[in-house]
Parts: C-alpha cells; structure tokens; sequence
C-alpha cells in the first residue's frame, strides 16, 4: 500500500531539529516553483522557527499569485440526500443518528438550483451520504442530469463536481460520461488505526477500499480527482504528508495527481457520536498546513470552505488558496427551506453569495465563475500542462474578468457593478497580448449585448 505509516512517521521524526540552513534551502527551493520531495515538506512542517514560517507563508503568497494570479473560483455545495449507512463518529449523517433522512425529489431539487442560479452559481459540488438503496448512482445521475437541463433566464450550472462515497470502476465512468467536473473525496485520515476507529461500521469502514477509490475513478476515465482530509482526527502533520504520498502514487500510476486539496477542519454536528479536540490544529497551526502543501505542490488547487470564518478565510487566501464556497447550505433542501433538516456541520461563515463576492472585489481579487477548463478538455494532465507553462494567464485571467462581468450584468447592482468595472478595467491592462486584451474588451461587449458563456 502506498501510505506507509512507518515511513511517515519516520520522515517526521527525522526532520525534527533540521538545520537552518537545511530549512533555507529548501525555501530557496520552493521560491523556484519546483515542489519538494517528502523530506523537504517534513522538515518545513516541523519547522517552529517565526522567522522562517514567517517566509513560508511570504513563499506560498507568492506561487498563489504567480499560477493563480488575484483569481478565486467561487462554487457552492448542494446536498441531494442524507440517507447513509456509515457509522462515523464525526458526522451528523452517521447512520446511528435519529432524524427524519431526506433526498430530493427532481421538483425539490429543480427548486434548490432555482436558487442557487439566483445567486449566481455556475459550479456546484454535489453531496450526497452513502446509501445504495436511497441513494443508488442512478438517483445521482439523475440528479446530475436534472441540474444540467435546468436554464433560469440567463442562469445555469455550468459544471457539477461530485463528492459521493467510493464507488466501482463501472459507476466512475458513468460519471465520467455524464459530463461531471472533479470527483472529489476526502481520505477522512490516512492514519489507519483512527480511521478504522472512527468509522465504526458499513461500507466506508474499509480502509483500503476508501484509499484507492481515485484508481478506480481514473480507471473509469475520471482524470480530474480532488483529495483532502478532515484535520483534527489525526495529526496533521501525518496528514499532510499522507497527502503527499497519495499525490505522488496518482502521479507515478496515472500520471496526474489531484487537481484540487481540500482542507475541512473538523466541526461540530448535531449527532455526531465524537468532536475531535487532541489533534485539532490551531490557527497557527492550520495557516502553517496550508502554507507548506501550496509550496509542495504548488500548481495544485487547493479549497477552503465555509467550516472557517471569514477572516481566516481572508488570511488563507493570500496562503495559497485559490477556490472558496459562497452562499453555503449544507444540508438537504436548506436552500429552500434553511431551518427544516439536519446540517451535516455548523458553518463559520453564513455571508450570502453577494458578500462574499463584494468582499472579494474589496481585497482586490477577481471572484472567477469559469468552468471553461471542464468544457474546453483542459482537465488532468493537460489542465496541469498548462498551469506548469504558465500559459494558464492567457485563459484563466480573462474568463474569471468576463465571467465577473457577466455577473454584474445578471445580478449585481448598480454599486457592485460600478465596483466590479473599476476592478475590470484595472485588470485588463495585466494582460500581456494586446490582441487577448482587444478581445476582452470585445466579449465584454458582446455580454452587454446579451451574449452570455463566452470564455477561451
């Protein structure tokens, strides 16, 4: 198996005290978007010195800024069912809890997007617990099918990502082939003695099974994967060098690794049997993870979600951050009916689609609605080509400003718009091809005009 737990430890056992000059290095290395080799991220997550942390989070603003320039991708999750047969002790949807479990019907659902498309979403992750009577791939597709033909005036999802439980090699291709964006999944730990303690019973409960559903999933023809880990079940250092690990077998087997790593910390939810605490990161703590995985693989995207409040999200951000939730319901048909069924953890941040993107605009960033890459084919190693080139600017940047734009023409009002223009047209100039720019400047016509989806 590819997470060797011994080897993890050891790695980090080793690289306590490493030198200064060792650390120096190794920044050094990283300054020059190169990754680092599992000895290197260990030694960075063992590092205590402030002045040298203080450079880590100097280093990941920077690779933020260099790859992914001002541009956050905004998307929002939408819970589909709560039926599941795990028993999980840090989740409010473990099968022992008793409460009244819920799917959507497809009208339940239409009227979940319906408001969803009002705030302005193009990107979606769907969720759903573990069941395959309540819950079968069928009712998935479904669902996946129902949201794509679903237009409200000049409003529709664009891509759906999925967030379901391990599954065959058969059901990924059927995702695959229904057009889903990411497939992501969190390892939950890849500590294997507290995942098996944490997950008590039913199909998740199969640690090895959990751990390759990406193969799987890139067998079915899924080459987009998202990772993650739920940090405060384990020790986060072990849990980030378990990321590392997993990375690099996707690299070596499939010749991609994730295209996104989420980074939930653990909340509280109401029927949750446990809360972890001992192994909760700090602050400190977590900016510091975030900080060194940009660094160790730093063409990744990485996602944060409403689980944090809004001004660590602001400092994670400038951290290494490049996708963020807005407007956030998690639980099923909470969009339309917020207070009637069971979350599946409390939120940190509950500011509405609309603050956080006047927010965004306010530190000087460019809210992205671009789901171009999915449709243009630009997705595993091609997306990681493009990234690594640095040709990703030429696309990226201009369709995260057309997408803002357009927006502002559906939803926002006039003070938004005013504030979104003077962002525009201070962005514009940044592009380096002064046809691109002249074409920019075209589309962003062409929308006022009542075209709508134009991107590279």
């Amino acid at each position: 198996m590819f997470i060797d737990s011994d080897y993890i430890e050891n790695l980090l056992e080793n690289a306590k005290g490493t030198p200064k000059e060792e650390v120096t290095r190794i920044l050094d290395k990283a300054d020059s978007f190169k990754g680092l080799s599992h000895e290197e991220v260990a030694s960075l997550l063992m590092c205590e010195d402030p002045d040298q942390i203080s450079r880590i989070y100097e280093i990941a603003g920077k690779i933020k800024e260099h790859i992914y320039g001002n541009r956050i991708v905004l998307f929002a999750p939408l819970y589909i069912s709560d039926y599941c047969v795990n028993r999980c002790k840090y989740c409010g949807y473990n099968c022992s809890h008793k409460f009244n479990r819920k799917k959507l019907t497809m009208d339940e659902l239409r009227k979940e997007v319906e408001i969803l498309e009002n705030m302005g979403h193009k990107r979606l992750a769907l969720e759903a617990g573990e069941d395959p009577v309540n819950c079968p791939i069928d009712y998935v597709l479904e669902c996946i099918r129902t949201i794509y033909d679903m237009k409200l005036e000049n409003g529709e999802i664009r891509r759906v990502n999925v967030n379901i439980a391990a599954t065959t090699v058969e059901n990924y291709a059927k995702l695959k082939e229904i057009g889903i964006g990411t497939y992501i999944l969190f390892q939950e730990t890849y500590h294997k003695p507290t995942y098996e303690k944490q997950h008590i019973s039913g199909p998740k409960s199969n640690y090895e099974y959990h751990l390759t559903a990406f193969d799987r999933a890139m067998e079915g023809g899924i080459d987009d994967v998202g990772g993650g880990v739920l940090f405060g079940l384990y020790d986060w250092k072990f849990e980030v060098m378990g990321l590392m690990l997993h990375n690099e077998h996707l690299e070596e087997k499939f010749g991609v690794g994730f295209h996104t790593i989420s980074v939930p910390r653990i909340r509280k939810a109401e029927g949750a049997e446990e809360v972890g605490s001992e192994y909760l990161p700090s602050d400190d703590d977590f900016k510091k993870l975030v900080a060194v995985i940009r660094l160790a693989v730093p063409f990744t995207g990485m996602i944060i979600s409403t689980r944090e409040t809004a001004q660590m999200r602001k400092e994670l951000i400038r951290m290494g951050i490049s996708q963020i939730s807005g407007g956030s319901s998690v639980g099923v048909g909470t969009y339309s009916h917020p207070d009637e069924n069971v979350v599946q953890f409390e939120l940190e941040d509950d500011r509405t689609a609309g603050d956080v993107i006047n927010w965004l605009m306010d530190e000087g960033l460019i809210p992205s609605f671009c789901t171009a890459c999915y449709r243009k084919g630009r997705t595993g190693d091609r997306f990681m080509a493009l990234a690594k080139s640095g040709n990703i600017k030429y696309v990226c940047h201009p369709n995260a400003l057309m997408t803002l734009y357009e927006y502002m023409l559906d939803y926002g009002d006039e003070k938004l718009m005013a504030k979104a223009k003077k962002l525009i047209e201070s962005e514009i100039p940044k592009i380096d091809n002064p046809e691109l720019q002249a074409k920019v400047r075209e589309n962003l016509v062409s929308l006022e005009n009542g075209n709508r989806d134009i991107y590279f």
